[in-house]
């Protein structure tokens, strides 16, 4: 039960004593779930891997579990109403690689979100459930403190179908999230909010959840998107009509402040950028002209990453986000917008510091191979023994121009220094050359995404669409390998010294 005690407002800052979940101060900051309490619609679920939700909040945020022994940990704001503990991760996982596998909620009500279980879609994992979220893929900083959000590839999702005091039926509601508006797709469907209780299509208005990307097959905004649009089942709607409102704005904030709330025929889009300014209104009105969604039928369930019936094509990245109990105001809203701004959202680095346009070499770190070097013959990717005596064939081979990522420009690609328009591209999980094509699949295939070396040198790259595998040799060929899986790649031993590699300066011939 919580409890909220007003002591004093002054200059717009809320002064509050709260109990609230696991963790308890006194006398803290009001933070966006204190802003809800306050404008009389409460927070029913609050999930955030990056920051506390409630100014009196200290209790787990996430929890992680490591490769190397399945040990979990819980990470906690480093106080309470704070940002969250990133050094304590980053302990727990060094020389390995970690999934999130809870996003605990901050409300008391354990609205917490776990691997999803298949529905009327499996996801990739064991028994169809889907993937966890690597942990380290979407690093930021909270007020230039590191931080780490919930990075969704395709076929990875979070769901809990057993809520507590989430809105049902035409029952009134709000929801906010933060998302990387650079960070989409437009498959089906990524979303953070209310869904069916057993993963499947139970037919129009069963869902009212928020959606971020540029899916093109049930509604549109203005431009070619992305667009924050509701998912509320067998439609992604941007207005009142089905298809289109022009109200709706192409928006991709590097950090998005994305809003949606509902209430008997009457529902609203909201959105900004969440590191400056004030929220934009893109609907307001009448439930959609389509049968079926007035009045609703939520269920109550809560998803994120995936669509209410197990959908697994989407990619996002999620921050924070909560669900409230009844229609919050727009004044409340654009209080929580005041917040988000001030907890200042900005980008981060776990490594790499690659400069685009510069020609490099890639030299393994694991002891047998230290002279070996990401290398091609052709379309062919290995490693090979390359020296200052090696012939001047060979030392271009081993050299590489680094260019802004090609599905994602803040991560890298990178193009052969000898075979103009050729990049290393993963394809089956092997990583070769090939020339650019163009297609969506390509770019994606090769952008590589720098993180801190895993054996503590150099740099590791991990697949941007295969969040949780990084380019590794192994028998001197060339992968993408996750740490344990079903390829014999995958294999456990060596890996944090396999996936680590040493960027020097392009071989001189």
């Amino acid at each position: 039960m919580r409890k909220v005690l007003l002591a004093a407002a002054a200059a717009g800052t809320l002064i509050v004593s709260v109990l609230v979940g696991a963790g308890t101060s006194e006398a803290a900051t009001s933070q966006p779930c204190d802003i809800y309490a306050n404008g009389g619609t409460p927070c029913v679920a609050a999930h955030s891997t990056t920051r506390a939700l409630y100014g009196a909040y200290s209790g787990p945020l996430y929890q992680v579990r490591r490769a190397s022994d399945n040990a979990t940990q819980d990470i906690a704001p480093v106080s309470a109403g704070s940002y969250a503990n990133a050094a304590a991760q980053d302990s727990f996982c060094a020389g390995t690689s970690c999934v999130i596998t809870i996003i605990y909620d901050q409300t008391g009500r354990n609205n917490r979100l776990t691997q999803a279980p298949p529905g009327g879609f499996n996801g990739p994992a064991a028994g169809g459930y889907d993937n966890l979220a690597n942990a380290t893929a979407a690093p930021a900083t909270i007020g230039g403190h590191k931080v780490y959000g919930v990075f969704v590839a395709p076929g990875t999702g979070y769901r809990n179908n057993n809520t507590n005091g989430i809105a049902k039926g035409d029952a009134a509601e709000g929801m906010y999230a933060i998302f990387d508006g650079t960070h989409y797709n437009g498959g089906c469907c990524f979303d953070y909010g209310n869904a069916e209780t057993n993963s499947r299509d139970n037919g129009n208005g069963t869902m009212e959840a928020l959606y971020f990307g540029n899916n093109k097959v049930w509604g549109t905004g203005a431009g070619n998107g992305p667009w924050i649009m509701a998912d509320l089942e067998n439609g992604l709607f941007s207005g009142v009509n089905q298809k289109n409102n022009s109200g709706d704005p192409t928006i991709s904030h590097r950090f998005l402040t994305a809003v949606l709330k509902g209430e008997p025929n009457h529902w609203s889009i909201r959105g900004g950028n969440a590191q400056s300014g004030s929220l934009g209104t893109f609907y307001n009105g009448a439930r959609p002209n389509v049968a079926g969604y007035n009045p609703m039928k939520k269920e109550g369930a809560i998803i994120l990453g995936i669509g209410g019936d197990n959908s697994v094509g989407a990619a996002g990245t999620f921050y924070e986000g909560v669900m409230t109990s009844g229609y919050p105001s727009d004044a409340t809203e654009n209080s929580v917008q005041a917040n988000i701004v001030a907890a200042a959202y900005g980008t981060s680095s776990t490594g790499g510091g690659l400069t685009v346009g510069s020609s490099v070499s890639l030299r393994a770190t694991t002891a047998c191979c230290t002279t070996r070097y990401i290398s091609h013959s052709g379309a062919t990717v290995t490693t090979q023994v390359v020296s200052s005596s090696s012939s001047a064939t060979d030392k271009a081979n081993a050299s590489w121009v680094v260019r802004a990522g090609l599905a994602n420009s803040s991560c890298y690609s990178f193009e052969s220094r000898n075979t103009s328009g050729q990049y290393l591209r993963h394809y089956n999980y092997q990583i070769s050359l090939q020339a650019s094509d163009g297609s969506d699949i390509f770019k994606q295939d090769a952008t590589f995404c720098t993180e801190t070396g895993k054996n503590g040198q150099g740099t590791s790259f991990r697949s941007l669409n295969f969040a949780d595998r990084y380019i590794r040799h192994y028998s001197n060929n060339v992968y993408i390998a996750s740490n344990g899986g079903s390829n014999t790649w995958d294999a456990t031993g060596l890996w944090a010294d396999d996936v680590s590699w040493v960027v020097s300066g392009a071989w001189t011939p």
